[in-house]
């Protein structure tokens, strides 16, 4: 499947309502953030900003079906990708490990060294969801499982690493997970 890839700019009104469509139907119910369309449509216009990356996949009539960006830290040296989004219909056709690939060669344009991004687990879709990580972190750690649809699997084929995890980032047993990797 062949789709272009594009900076999102404000003078995209309509991809900029159709990303934060995608944001809000992937997120809704499954977590606290972008849970209406005008905290979406708040997010993708932020993503906008002169420092950050925001680009989109287009499939027919320049429809948007990807989303990803990505913000600076660490001087530039590091980069985190927030949020990555695709939708529902075209999942699991490349488009969203195309859309990390294209955002890993701007990152290293820019001179950036690592991607990282967080992938938040607060419906008991790793094993990491639903105890107390302080008990033995680093156990869990080690034997750490991802269930469908929780994105953790996605990034580790994509060659990211385990780097952390903040134990009950979104209440008791809801951790957010760390992942990087070198661009």
């Amino acid at each position: 499947m062949r789709f272009p890839i594009i900076d999102l700019t404000a003078a995209r009104s309509d991809s900029i309502d159709q990303a934060a469509a995608l944001l809000h139907d992937a997120f809704r119910g499954r977590t606290h953030d972008w849970q209406d369309l005008d905290s979406a449509r708040r997010e993708v216009i932020e993503s906008m900003s002169e420092e950050k990356i925001s680009r989109v996949a287009l499939g027919d009539s320049d429809r948007v079906i990807g989303w990803i960006g990505a913000q600076p830290s660490y001087d530039g040296y590091v980069w985190e990708i927030h949020p990555l989004v695709v939708a529902a219909a075209h999942r699991g056709h490349g488009i969203g490990r195309t859309l990390v690939r294209d955002l890993e060669d701007i990152v290293r344009q820019k001179g950036g060294i690592t991607l990282w991004v967080g992938t938040d687990d607060e419906n008991g879709e790793t094993s990491l969801s639903g105890i107390d990580l302080y008990r033995d972190l680093p156990g869990a750690l080690r034997t750490i499982k991802g269930r469908d649809p929780h994105p953790y699997g996605f990034y580790m084929k994509l060659g990211f690493t385990l780097v952390g995890v903040m134990p009950d980032a979104n209440g008791p047993g809801k951790p957010d997970i760390f992942l990087a990797k070198r661009v």
